[in-house]
């Protein structure tokens, strides 16, 4: 098993429901996209680059989903978190309920054509 997978599947319940929940969604909306451990965590990227990461905070009880260009994205910016990071923002997610699947295929098809650019 590939150190990202397993990172996910040993997650406490809650935290794991999450992940692969998000996990289907961004596979299916990115099939190029390729999951890598980088940095401790399950790091997407797509065409070499990296794209989102996904990282459960046991701490704050949340799972982030950031994105790398996250302060470029001009969708939904009400929902996303920056917290003094440069670049990355990120959808929180504290259950599995508050996950918005028109929200994060949105902001993942817009972050799609900034790599395009």
């Amino acid at each position: 098993m590939k150190p990202a997978e397993e990172y996910i599947l040993n997650q406490p319940e809650l935290y794991k429901e999450i992940l692969l929940n998000l996990q289907v969604i961004i596979e299916r909306e990115l099939p190029e996209a390729v999951l890598l451990f980088k940095w401790k965590i399950p790091y997407y990227y797509v065409n070499g680059k990296p794209f989102c990461f996904l990282n459960a905070s046991h701490k704050g009880q949340y799972i982030d989903l950031a994105f790398n260009k996250g302060y470029q994205l001009q969708q939904h910016t009400g929902l996303l978190v920056g917290e003094k990071r440069n670049t990355f923002k990120s959808l929180r997610y504290f259950s599995l309920e508050e996950i918005d699947n028109e929200v994060l295929v949105d902001l993942i098809n817009e972050q799609r054509l900034l790599y395009e650019k």
